[in-house]
């Protein structure tokens, strides 16, 4: 039996950026210390909320090592390492690893729309030359390709694969994975408005973005799912489902900046493509935000 990477919650982190738009160690720092206090289970670094995409490969190396540092082995690292370049992927996934991060977060390739047979040879050629646990990351949404229950079946033999990070949204994918990949290749929500439901099929917790702002729910929220009390999980779920949907009003992680900044976090400014939010979304969040007594 495989061990899992963590159980419970673990932020997907974003980067603070300075006003010169370099990543902002300082804040980077309170940020992760901040989310350990509160008691998540794990912290994941280089990901989507960190715009990992607008990032050089120096910066991307460099926030990682920073991560792992500063979280000085109170809570796992999982690096973000993906890339749709799977020699990319590599070079990412050795440095994480020689940073002494605990796993390795692995997207879908991007654009390149691979077939299963080539995401089972992209995923197989970066097992071959790393030795940290992976998990892979399902987000169709954002990479214009899924995997199948079928393939995940197939690298869920290799040990090395814990599991994967499933943001598709698709119930029917997840209960067929879990039919026939079994209790060991482990599912983690990467939808923060799914958890509860996810976690009763078998998921073992969230990388989260709303973990940012209100990290105590999103670990109170998987412990009561862990200890099988789903009731009052589902409450937790529901009452914050306002707050959820308002940091996706538009495509993460803009709105969870924004949070963010009002909360007074230093989160900073995001790259381009990316941009601040309109003012009538900002408006909404901010209402929302109120209303949980965030602000």
């Amino acid at each position: 039996m495989r061990t899992p990477v963590f159980t419970g919650s673990c932020p997907a982190l974003v980067t603070p950026f300075d006003q010169n738009g370099a990543i902002n160690y300082d804040a980077f720092g309170k940020l992760i210390d901040a989310q350990i206090e509160a008691g998540v289970d794990a912290v994941c670094v280089c990901g989507t909320t960190g715009e990992s995409a607008t990032m050089s490969i120096r910066e991307h190396i460099a926030a990682v090592e920073f991560c792992v540092k500063r979280v000085n082995h109170r809570v796992k690292v999982i690096a973000g390492a993906g890339s749709n370049d799977t020699s990319a992927a590599v070079y990412l996934s050795q440095h994480a690893q020689d940073s002494g991060a605990d796993a390795l977060l692995h997207v879908t390739p991007y654009y390149n729309k691979a077939s299963q047979t080539g995401l089972i040879r992209h995923y197989e050629y970066i097992a071959d030359r790393v030795d940290l646990p992976i998990i892979l990351y399902n987000v169709p949404s954002r990479t214009g390709v899924s995997f199948t229950a079928e393939t995940y079946r197939h690298l869920s033999q290799n040990p090395q694969f814990n599991g994967v990070k499933e943001a598709s949204g698709n119930f029917s994918l997840l209960a067929h994975t879990r039919f026939l990949c079994g209790d060991d290749f482990y599912i983690w929500s990467g939808n923060d408005d799914q958890v509860v439901p996810m976690m009763a099929l078998g998921a073992k917790g969230v990388i989260s973005v709303a973990s940012n702002l209100i990290p105590e729910v999103m670990v109170k929220m998987t412990k009561l799912c862990l200890d099988n009390d789903f009731e009052a999980a589902s409450k937790l779920q529901i009452k914050y489902m306002d707050l959820m949907d308002a940091l996706f009003l538009e495509v993460n992680p803009i709105p969870i900046k924004a949070a963010l900044n009002l909360v007074g976090m230093e989160a900073g400014q995001l790259r381009l493509p990316l941009c601040e939010m309109s003012e009538k979304n900002l408006e909404t969040l901010r209402s929302s935000m109120a209303r949980m007594g965030l602000l």
